[in-house]
């Protein structure tokens, strides 16, 4: 995925209908399932947070444009009027109307998703929540090993394209953000955070453990 940042506000991005697939995504997903691009959609805004430091706060306009060969996608933060009240979109509602317009004008649109689509970022006030992949399953041992002094921590390991996803909530309550930052760094020290989502595991992927992964790895192979 190719990522440009335009300004402050407004960052576009360009990825291939090969890239989609092998994030696990088929076309027909993307053009006739709201919910599977929408996942796709936050999955991608995920990576660019990581790429670009692209904060996603509040309100988007998503201008989506097709072409042959992948998605032409501009996100940008809205703004509102001089009396708080309304949110403007950064381009007129002419380029709105043609926004999913592919380049030979015989794509009719993302069916699901309005023409003009203004999205909130889904959130839990609770919880955050992190997918890690590991390089081989021997990496869990030293990691649970190391984990195990964390208290409050829901695990989940999944196998899912011959590789092992551990999947981690952390409760936001019992930890200040330096302390899930810590947390984080633990982790990637035996393990690679990456932008698939607990959504795709659950559909496509094999669950192995569905709780307290560390607890478990150490029981029967520590």
């Amino acid at each position: 995925m190719d990522i440009e940042r335009i300004n402050e506000n407004t960052v576009k991005f360009y990825i291939s209908y090969i890239d989609i697939e092998e994030r696990g995504f088929s076309r027909d997903e993307i053009w006739f399932n709201r919910d599977k691009s929408e996942e796709l959609f936050w999955e991608m805004m995920d990576e660019i947070d990581d790429e670009s430091d692209f904060e996603i706060e509040g309100p988007l306009w998503i201008q989506v444009h097709a072409m042959d060969s992948g998605l032409e996608v501009t996100v940008t933060r809205a703004y509102s009027a001089k009396d708080g009240q309304k949110f403007e979109p950064p381009f007129d509602m002419d380029e709105a109307k043609k926004m999913f317009q592919s380049d030979d004008e015989s794509f009719n649109g993302i069916q699901g998703l309005d023409d003009f689509a203004k999205y909130e970022e889904p959130s839990d006030e609770d919880q955050k929540e992190f997918t890690f992949v590991l390089n081989d399953f021997d990496d869990l041992i030293p990691l649970s090993e190391r984990m195990m002094e964390i208290a409050d921590l829901e695990t989940s390991l999944y196998f899912f394209n011959e590789r092992y996803y551990l999947h981690v909530k952390v409760e936001i309550e019992e930890y200040s953000n330096e302390e899930i930052q810590d947390i984080v760094s633990m982790l990637s020290e035996f393990a690679t955070k990456t932008n698939v989502t607990i959504y795709r595991l659950d559909e496509y992927g094999k669950l192995i453990m569905e709780h307290d992964v560390f607890e478990h790895v150490l029981k029967y192979f520590g």
